[in-house]
């Protein structure tokens, strides 16, 4: 029988593989397709003198890298953990999307300042050209939210990146009814406020990516486990008298580890304790959705410093 299963297996495994080249040429497509964005957009934000068109390239340039991300990122995931590396290269990611955002937010301050500058001596603007450049942003900007529709469910990379352009989408319309309205009737205030409205966007969007890496790095708790809650559950598994020094941390942004002290409440042999073990991991697997489980199980261990957080 096992045999007969292999061909079907190898079928999946293949399926798979294919599957996981096909998103990685679409997000090396959608990486291409915003920096040729951002270097036409720096150019005709030059050229045309318009500080929204140059935020806009940022925008289009932080993106692009955090499409790259996401398809170096399915590269690194597959490699295998090894002696250096006991945790694989997962996180290389999140240090990646940590710069990122540090970058994209301190770019954003500096425009802000130059916005001030432009409110308080405006500048001629060159509105037909900016109108033109814009047109481009948001057209390739559209291929590339088509090209990973069908991909963002499966993936959170891809979601996130998939975000990011429809983000990039919805400032390129912006900068375009700037743009015309500045060409039409010369309101080149419009221009800075722009700018302003596209950098407050960036760095709400940003700041969520920056914290939760940080996070991350720190080992915080992810937001949707309660610790309280874990402990009232396993309590309750038959056997068991108390779990304490419990930690809870996500090795990236969807691997979630738990390790803790599982207090028996009678000593029992180890097949009684193994089983009391399986049942803590099951609900822990099952209700709370934690897949990397190392339980230390004993009987009256600690010494009786039995808090759920241990103070190292």
């Amino acid at each position: 029988m096992k045999e007969a299963n292999k061909p079907e297996t190898v079928h999946k495994h293949e399926h798979h593989h294919h599957h996981n080249n096909l998103r990685g040429e679409k997000l090396l497509w959608a990486t291409l397709l915003n920096l040729s964005i951002t270097i036409v957009q720096i150019v005709g934000g030059v050229v045309s003198n318009s500080l929204s068109l140059l935020s806009d390239a940022l925008h289009n340039l932080g993106d692009s890298s955090a499409i790259f991300i996401a398809f170096v990122a399915g590269k690194i995931s597959r490699k295998k953990p090894d002696a250096q590396k006991t945790f694989g290269y997962k996180r290389v990611e999140i240090l990646a999307a940590l710069f990122n955002g540090i970058v994209l937010i301190a770019i954003c301050i500096f425009l802000f300042y130059e916005a001030f500058q432009r409110f308080a001596n405006p500048q001629p603007i060159k509105g037909k050209l900016m109108l033109i450049v814009a047109t481009f942003g948001l057209l390739a900007n559209l291929i590339s939210v088509i090209l990973l529709h069908n991909d963002k469910a499966q993936n959170l990379n891809v979601r996130a990146a998939y975000m990011h352009l429809l983000g990039d989408t919805l400032s390129s319309v912006a900068v375009i009814a700037g743009g015309a309205a500045i060409w039409f009737w010369n309101v080149c205030w419009l221009d800075p406020l722009i700018t302003v409205l596209v950098g407050v966007y960036i760095i709400w969007h940003t700041w969520g990516i920056v914290k939760e890496t940080v996070d991350i790095l720190m080992q915080a708790v992810p937001n949707n486990i309660d610790l309280d809650e874990i402990k009232k559950q396993v309590e309750q598994i038959d056997g068991v008298a108390d779990i304490h020094h419990l930690h809870v941390w996500k090795l990236d942004d969807s691997q979630v580890h738990l390790e803790a002290h599982l207090n028996l409440k009678k000593d029992v042999n180890m097949t009684e304790m193994m089983a009391v073990r399986k049942n803590a991991e099951r609900l822990l697997s099952e209700k709370f959705g934690i897949k990397h489980i190392t339980l230390q199980t004993g009987y009256n261990c600690c010494g009786g410093n039995n808090n759920l957080i241990n103070s190292f």
